[in-house]
């Protein structure tokens, strides 16, 4: 942050607007039901960068302060972290309506903010946020594998503070953006739910003619299935010639002489997720290099599986032009005519796929499948109309998902730039 203070603003300490309350101590013989429990509010309740999450919501029936309850609208923040890349600590989240009935509780990771007279907590919860508070909470904070946060410093940050008036109007403004962000995720949340649900049901239950559900079904190698599916090895989901069903015979330790900024891209494990192929990685071969490995071409609506992971899964769909390579750790399938790309990726992706990769004996620590029992692994072969209604189906779902992430991350990088300039004083707003 600028060491230069706007007019009418003053440079304070973090300790001169709000004290700091640390969580209680607590057992996990502590821990009670929600019927008979107060709310209880865990590290892993905040988001990475900030932000609450049901996910850590735990319920509590032991002993605990006035001073360690926390109402909502109440603003905490994270003094340890598990994360590698301090993510959490430091973060802060505001705490939502639990319970009408009793209060909320918070736990040791967790330091409580109690805004002193003149401050308003809506303001101090987007300071934490800066990204220049960020950095200085990790530069206080210890730990080969948890950082734990040094609250003995905390209160001596230093902030830049507007009259009050000031900062509630500021606070109002990143709230309201705060709100889109929220909403976004909400229904990203639900499509995921939805996607859920429809994956369970069309990979083992189909769609029947007509859109109608099939309602004769029987048993399989891989469970109930409808009765005019087949279930066929995944070598013969592949294209019959030879080199459809591959892995790279590379990694990027073996190419280091060959590895440039530009050239045909590598695709390396990191980029499927989501049911996608996302190019994260920046590394390419020289043309030279990737014309002596045509086995290894990717093509457009190959099928991109990760060979390690845990456990070894993630596909996508390849959907471009321009070819690249797969590495050791990736396998390329090529659909054969009567197969959708879709349908495959979500299938190997699915419970269901996932189940029947488990099966597999896996090596060494990095949990490894051999491309050999890959092709053996046994799948549901529906008709190839029916695969393409199911891939689209679920690929519908998916680039909804995908615009509203998209939205997310554009409005959370519009929030950063104006928290800045609006946490800073750089751009000064306007107070009726």
């Amino acid at each position: 942050m600028s060491d230069q203070t706007p007019d009418g603003w003053i440079k304070v300490k973090f300790q001169d607007a709000a004290n700091l309350v640390k969580g209680l101590t607590y057992s996990t013989s502590d821990y009670s039901t929600k019927d008979l429990g107060y709310p209880f509010i865990t590290l892993k309740c905040i988001q990475k960068n900030g932000g609450f999450s049901e996910r850590g919501l735990k319920y509590y029936s032991g002993k605990y302060k006035d001073s360690q309850t926390v109402s909502p609208g109440d603003v905490v923040f994270a003094n340890t972290d598990l994360t590698r890349d301090g993510d959490v600590v430091g973060s802060p989240l505001k705490v939502p309506r639990i319970s009408s009935e009793r209060p909320s509780l918070i736990s040791m990771d967790l330091s409580k903010v109690v805004a002193k007279e003149g401050y308003s907590p809506d303001f101090l919860y987007h300071w934490l946020q800066m990204a220049d508070v960020k950095r200085q909470m990790i530069n206080l904070s210890a730990g080969s594998t948890v950082l734990h946060l040094n609250t003995n410093d905390v209160p001596h940050l230093r902030l830049s503070s507007p009259p009050l008036p000031e900062q509630q109007k500021i606070a109002a403004i990143l709230s309201s953006v705060d709100d889109v962000i929220e909403k976004t995720r909400a229904q990203i949340d639900k499509l995921k739910d939805l996607k859920t649900g429809m994956m369970q049901e069309l990979l083992t239950k189909g769609i029947g003619p007509n859109g109608a559900p099939h309602t004769a079904f029987k048993d399989s190698p891989v469970g109930r299935i409808p009765e005019g599916w087949d279930v066929r090895p995944l070598v013969e989901f592949s294209k019959p010639e030879k080199n459809s069903f591959v892995n790279g015979p590379f990694g990027s330790d073996l190419l280091s002489s060959e590895l440039t900024s530009s050239g045909v891209p590598v695709i390396y494990v990191r980029d499927l997720k989501g049911h996608k192929y996302e190019r994260v990685s920046t590394v390419c071969v020289t043309e030279l290099k990737a014309d002596s490995l045509p086995a290894c071409w990717v093509e457009k609506n190959d099928v991109l599986v990760a060979k390690v992971g845990d456990p070894p899964c993630g596909s996508g769909v390849y959907e471009f032009d321009n070819r690249s390579i797969v590495t050791q750790d990736v396998i390329r399938i090529r659909p054969n005519h009567d197969v959708d790309p879709y349908y495959l990726s979500y299938l190997l992706n699915s419970p269901l796929g996932r189940k029947q990769i488990e099966k597999i004996e896996i090596a060494g620590t990095r949990m490894r499948v051999s491309l050999t029992d890959f092709k053996k692994l046994l799948m549901p072969y529906p008709s190839s109309d029916e695969q393409r209604y199911i891939g689209q189906a679920l690929r519908s779902v998916d680039l909804k998902i995908w615009g509203l992430e998209r939205k997310k991350s554009a409005v959370t990088d519009s929030k950063k730039a104006l928290m800045q300039d609006l946490l800073t004083g750089k751009v000064r707003v306007k107070v009726d």
